[in-house]
């Protein structure tokens, strides 16, 4: 997807990272448009005059293994400046004649870096002690500089954590600046940004508004499309977004798995087919889920069950609307990252997504994912942007599996009852006490244990429910939102004394990394 309106722009080189998007996140977050292209696509022949600073990301690969990887070194040789990020870091110091070997120490998670020498890359980046603890993720170093090139900062374990040769405008960091646990990591991108390269802020959600209309209306057309509507926040954006583009050939099929929050098809039935006169078809398919996931408890088997019988019950109501060329969806970027790569790098996979991969090869249709380069946060903003009410766009995520992720272990309907009342009454608690919008994600989830508990003279064998509630801003990484002692003790009493089948909750305190947001 290029995103070219003819703007300066930073273009971003994606050697594989998991956390390329991230970048170009920051540097939206800063009123500058931004691309990312793939280093097995880039030519010389793609740098002009609209590109006023190149960065190269973090990646898998090994720099010494030039066969994994291919870059033309005059990419980087038009007088424009450059920023390697790890990775990217390695790939400037050897294309300039410098080392790169395996470290004697990696380093993974934060470490302090210290200030050996002034740069405009780092203005008021360190503090007034000149340090600063940053993220770091490497097993491989620049082991010697190229010439010309000088150390601005280091670490322990890396003596080149900071590098620039100034007379080309070349910038590497060992680190990534990009990750929120780098400590003031966006005043390095925008010193790069606005004091290296110059470049003007020229970027905002309603710029990203008309185009995304205008990618939609360019790609359909006067086609129709079919959007899977799920009622969260994604979907909904999606809904909203081809409905301002492309109107009543826009249709709208909502399927009702069983698995969903507390009156959550209620919600989804007033908000679209009776608010905003989108054509709705309402499919009611609990049962068939039920007995489809019956006896399974492995995680990824769940997902595949749950995602092909959506495929074959989203077909068969996608076939009565005739003449169907387009199917939307409301992927996001984590969902790419974490399931596979989006310019075909070697990226690990974490876990399958119900919105990744394989529905138009099977139903024959072309795919629609305009929210496929957006985190969580863009899309909220991008949905007031698009007059969707501030309730369905504050809502915290919910994953395309819904309840059925959050249990593991086998799936029946008397455990998705208790863990819905669970899931309705946590949340519930959070909006009376004013905690709903100070967290990213919050859930209850129902553990495959039960434990012995007392309720007046009687014994009772139950089961766990946990409770987990996160802080975000991207989702890409995430800690736990500290609750005071009392709001723990009143949900959790609430919870054990309202909900038969439950007699002990636990909260989660676990950060991602090294945990994932969901349980499976």
């Amino acid at each position: 997807m290029s995103l070219d309106l003819g703007l300066n722009k930073i273009l971003i080189i994606d050697f594989g990272s998991q956390f390329t998007q991230l970048i170009a996140r920051r540097i939206r977050e800063l009123g500058t448009f931004s691309e990312i292209v793939s280093h097995k696509k880039i030519k010389k022949k793609d740098i002009n005059n609209s590109i006023k600073g190149i960065i190269l990301s973090g990646g898998p690969l090994n720099v010494y293994e030039i066969r994994k990887y291919s870059f033309d070194k005059e990419i980087i040789q038009n007088g424009i400046p450059v920023l390697g990020i790890c990775f990217g870091h390695q790939v400037l110091s050897k294309l300039n004649g410098g080392k790169v070997k395996q470290s004697k120490h990696r380093e993974f998670g934060l470490a302090n870096i210290k200030k050996r020498k002034n740069s405009l890359l780092t203005k008021n980046f360190f503090n007034k002690n000149k340090m600063i603890k940053v993220w770091m993720s490497h097993a491989d170093q620049v082991s010697k500089l190229p010439k010309n090139f000088d150390v601005i900062a280091s670490s322990q374990n890396s003596k080149f954590a900071i590098v620039e040769n100034k007379s080309k405008r070349f910038y590497g960091v060992q680190f990534h600046p990009e990750v929120t646990h780098t400590e003031n990591g966006k005043k390095l991108i925008s010193n790069f940004i606005f004091l290296i390269c110059g470049v003007k802020r020229n970027w905002s959600t309603k710029d990203q508004k008309k185009k995304l209309i205008k990618d939609v209306k360019d790609e359909v057309g006067g086609n129709k499309v079919i959007c899977a509507l799920s009622g969260g926040v994604d979907s909904s954006v999606v809904a909203q977004l081809l409905n301002k583009a492309i109107g009543k050939k826009l249709y709208c099929i909502f399927v009702n798995t069983g698995l969903l929050r507390k009156n959550e098809e209620i919600q989804v039935v007033e908000t679209f087919k009776k608010r905003l006169k989108i054509n709705l078809i309402y499919v009611d398919a609990k049962k068939e889920f039920i007995k489809k996931l019956a006896n399974v408890s492995d995680p990824e088997k769940k997902r595949k069950i749950i995602g092909n019988l959506f495929i074959k019950i989203f077909e068969r109501y996608a076939k009565k609307i005739k003449d169907v060329k387009f199917l939307a969806q409301g992927t996001l970027y984590p969902d790419l990252i974490e399931s596979r790569s989006v310019t075909g790098s070697q990226t690990s996979k974490i876990k399958s997504h119900h919105n990744v991969g394989g529905l138009p090869k099977m139903m024959k249709l072309k795919l629609v994912e305009p929210l496929k380069f957006l985190f969580k946060d863009e899309v909220r903003k991008l949905g007031l942007e698009l007059n969707l009410s501030k309730e369905i766009i504050s809502r915290h995520p919910f994953p395309g599996p819904g309840l059925a992720i959050r249990m593991p272990g086998v799936i029946t309907r008397e455990k998705i009852n208790i863990l819905r009342e669970a899931d309705h009454y946590f949340i519930r608690a959070l909006k009376e006490n004013n905690l709903y919008h100070k967290i990213w994600q919050a859930y209850a989830a129902l553990l495959p244990v039960k434990t012995v508990g007392v309720m007046g003279d009687n014994r009772t064998y139950e089961y766990l429910c946990l409770l987990r509630a996160i802080t975000s801003e991207d989702g890409m990484t995430a800690d736990f939102y500290d609750f005071k002692k009392p709001f723990i003790q009143m949900i959790s009493n609430k919870i054990v004394n309202s909900i038969r089948g439950i007699n002990r909750v636990v909260y989660d305190v676990t950060s991602k990394p090294p945990s994932t947001i969901e349980l499976e």
